[in-house]
């Protein structure tokens, strides 16, 4: 019988950590942005819904969360005609290409 219930906690504790990890509204850790060499501002735990807009345009990106997050070069998380938005993986960075533009918001890809 005390096997069963040791048993018991553990699978309850064990869902109750599934259950919290997949209710996770934040992106845990940072988004680091530069414009150049010079430093412009960091996001820390940045909630993983909405629209996250850059003070001002950015040309370097590193995303030290563990999500995944969509670059776009207008303010409010559009895609212009003719444009696209940049994908980048968790843990990782990526540098804007001249002709594309400024980045100026992100948000966070569907899991």
């Amino acid at each position: 019988m005390r096997a069963s219930r040791s048993l018991a906690a553990l699978t309850a504790v064990a869902s109750l950590g599934i259950a919290l990890t997949a209710c996770q509204d934040q992106a845990s850790g940072t988004v680091v942005a530069h414009t150049g060499a010079r430093y412009v501002e960091t996001f820390t735990n940045p909630p993983i819904r909405g629209c996250h807009r850059f003070r001002e345009g950015v040309t370097n990106i590193k995303n030290y969360t563990l999500s995944s997050m969509l670059l776009y070069t207008t303010p409010d998380c559009t895609v212009p005609p003719g444009g696209s938005r940049i994908y980048v993986d968790m843990q990782s960075s990526d540098q804007v290409v001249p002709a594309s533009g400024l980045w100026r918001s992100f948000s966070f890809a569907p899991e």
